[in-house]
């Protein structure tokens, strides 16, 4: 096969992994509700990406209020929805070719937030062509989240999409900076304005239920072998969740493989201040003349 032809099949499956997303994206909306189980609709987005020909590119993130990025359900989580600011992220890969995409679903009675985000999307996109900076494409997130009343976080990113890995180069920020990275045809990212009605930051909190390969090594406890070859076999390079692991004493699994420097988590991340935040993101293919939505309902 050529290079050529190696290209468009990585395209394709790019194109295909954002086709299954919007769906999915979509239909998982459509489950947040109050009263619905955080487990029981992430379990269902979960499969059924699985039943439309993909694969989770990483656990679904549920994130409430001040959850910013890589809060999921653990296997006994009786959690459910309340009336509260829920953002959804959510990833398909189809051959470890990636998408990514997030939406707000807003049960908290705070639409001018869900907007800011979702506008600031909008705006960040259509500023996307070839030879315009990473900085630039930040300046029109921020300009619009600023006109809204609220912050942007400033200490989150867009990022670029690679081959069986999440977050590549370039980042892409959510405010105007100078020293910014001009953008290339045929490169695949991941935009996602944050809006906060808080100072712009988000902090590392103590809770952890996504991890993702560090290294391959030996392990000697049963269980933990048994976690890592699960992991270097279905997962590969990309996040997972500690509840998809087969084996039993999970918890005790991961204990050990973080210990040894094996796996390493995930932190959930909230704002600084503890306010809301909301998310909107697309994948989009960087082309000459713009860009190509690839997580956009059709």
């Amino acid at each position: 096969m050529s290079d050529v032809d190696l290209t468009e099949e990585k395209y394709e499956k790019h194109r295909e992994a954002g086709e299954i997303l919007a769906q999915v994206r979509e239909e998982t909306a459509e489950k947040v509700e109050v009263g619905a189980s955080h487990l029981e609709v992430a379990e269902w987005a979960e499969d059924r990406i699985r039943d439309l020909g993909g694969e989770p590119a990483f656990p679904v993130n549920i994130s409430i209020d001040e959850e910013a990025a890589h809060a999921t359900p653990s296997a006994d989580d009786d959690s459910t929805f309340g009336e509260e600011m829920v953002n959804l992220d959510i990833g398909v890969h189809v051959d470890g070719w990636l998408a990514d995409t997030a939406v707000t679903v807003d049960l908290s009675g705070n639409p001018e937030l869900k907007a800011a985000s979702a506008e600031a999307l909008d705006a960040a996109i259509e500023t996307v062509e070839v030879g315009v900076t990473t900085g630039e494409i930040g300046a029109a997130v921020e300009e619009v989240i600023d006109g809204y009343g609220y912050n942007p976080v400033v200490n989150l990113t867009g990022h670029g999409l690679g081959h069986w890995d999440q977050h590549t180069e370039p980042n892409i920020p959510n405010r105007a900076v100078a020293q910014g990275v001009e953008l290339e045809a045929g490169q695949v990212v991941a935009i996602e304005p944050f809006a906060t009605d808080g100072g712009g930051k988000v902090k590392e909190g103590s809770e952890e239920e996504i991890f993702a390969l560090e290294r391959e090594a030996s392990v000697r406890n049963r269980q933990a072998r048994e976690a890592l070859a699960q992991i270097t076999e279905e997962f590969k390079t990309l996040p997972f969740a500690a509840r998809w692991l087969d084996t039993d004493r999970a918890t005790m699994a991961l204990r050990r493989l973080k210990r040894q420097d094996i796996v390493h988590g995930y932190p959930v991340l909230k704002e600084d201040d503890g306010c809301l935040v909301s998310q909107k993101e697309h994948t989009v293919i960087v082309t000459e003349d713009g860009c190509e939505v690839t997580t956009r309902s059709r």
